[in-house]
């Protein structure tokens, strides 16, 4: 990062994703995704997903509630390597009870994966994000923004068009697992019995 001469915009945090569906997996069928992720301060995780050893001593945890639509909306034929979706987030306060409200309604937890996020922006680069994420299947560095923003900081990276991949965390895992004939779509359902990714300590 000192190479690119990255900014840091935000400390490494602990993330735990859980994707929320119909017990038929309707929204999974469809290409969208419902998505509760608590944030805590990575120095307070210990293991595979687990906080302090006590409510007391847990440090806040913060929630975002992110809805997205179709990969690619009207793209869906475009060849570009870029991912393309409908996204709409709020960030929330209070995260345990935003699970109990999907549960009441009828959704359930289909997936959980857990990962370690630190965020940069780069110079001359005002609309593009960079985050890399530590996960249990790997180092992954994440650019958001602009088309044009994201190949110039791919370049700097090393990286050409032909190193983009653009699945998501729970579609990797599902590959890398060997486990595609038990997902639908390529993705964790909640009748699919295809366990968490999680991190073993």
């Amino acid at each position: 990062m000192a190479r690119l001469k990255a900014k840091l915009t935000r400390v490494r945090v602990h993330e735990m994703n859980t994707l929320y569906d119909t017990g038929d997996g309707q929204l999974a069928r469809h290409g969208q995704m419902l998505r509760l992720r608590v944030e805590r301060p990575a120095g307070h995780v210990r293991s595979a997903g687990r906080g302090t050893k006590s409510a007391k001593d847990r440090p806040a945890s913060t929630g975002v509630l992110t809805f997205k639509g179709p990969e690619n909306g009207a793209e869906t034929n475009n060849a570009e390597p870029y991912k393309v979706r409908e996204e709409h987030e709020l960030r929330i306060s209070n995260p345990e009870e935003m699970s109990k409200i999907f549960e009441a309604l009828g959704l359930r937890p289909s997936f959980r994966y857990e990962k370690f996020r630190t965020t940069f922006s780069l110079p001359g680069m005002a609309r593009l994000k960079l985050t890399l994420d530590e996960t249990p299947i790997g180092l992954f560095a994440e650019l958001e923004g602009e088309r044009e923003e994201i190949d110039r900081a791919a370049g700097m990276m090393g990286f050409a068009r032909s190193d983009y991949i653009n699945k998501s965390y729970g579609a990797l895992f599902v590959e890398k697992r060997g486990l595609a004939g038990r997902a639908s779509g390529k993705e964790p359902t909640s009748f699919s019995g295809i366990t968490d990714m999680l991190f073993r300590s």
